[in-house]
């Protein structure tokens, strides 16, 4: 159970906000928005900022999928695990890679199955998540893998996105309905 409950359809609002909401997620409010809702303007504003980083980025959404399941695991984010990886699969991940994504540390390590800008989006990922400050050979490596700055710059930006998302899905409780 989450530690407040989640908006019914009924108490959820204002109705502009709930259909880009709906619009965005394929018709329907996750438990997340239904969080969310308590505050229209935050709800507005995750909305808009979330949607332009799944859908208008020019980092590929292998490494976007890739990159927020390794911050759902060290989060304990559960519900962001289930949502992303699929979407990770759809992306071109492989289900070896999603199992990886499980234990952080061993992805990291992992060479026979993730490619150069995969390792570099998970270790860039553990640095942002756990030490918060990223060392040089980290930010190097993810540099040269992704091979631009715009990539580099949109990465860095998933990873403390959805460091965000994590955190409060984690601070309330919020798991994957049917999951």
């Amino acid at each position: 159970m989450p530690r407040l409950p989640y908006l019914t359809d009924d108490d959820a609002g204002p109705p502009d906000l709930v259909e880009a909401i709906r619009r965005r997620r394929g018709g329907r409010l996750l438990e997340l928005d239904r969080m969310l809702l308590y505050s229209a303007p935050l709800a507005s504003g995750w909305n808009e900022m979330l949607g332009r980083i799944r859908s208008q980025l020019a980092l590929p959404g292998r490494l976007r999928e890739i990159a927020m399941c390794a911050v759902a695991t060290m989060n304990g984010a559960r519900f962001e695990f289930v949502h992303h990886a699929p979407l990770l699969l759809q992306e071109g991940g492989t289900e070896a890679e999603v199992e990886l994504l499980r234990n952080v540390d061993a992805a990291a390590d992992a060479t026979d199955v993730f490619d150069r800008s995969g390792l570099a989006a998970i270790r860039l990922a553990r640095a942002m998540t756990r030490d918060v400050t990223v060392s040089q050979a980290v930010f190097d490596e993810a540099r040269a893998a992704l091979g631009d700055e715009r990539r580099l710059v949109e990465l860095v930006a998933v990873i403390a996105a959805y460091n965000m998302v994590s955190r409060f899905l984690v601070a309330f409780e919020i798991e994957p309905d049917g999951h």
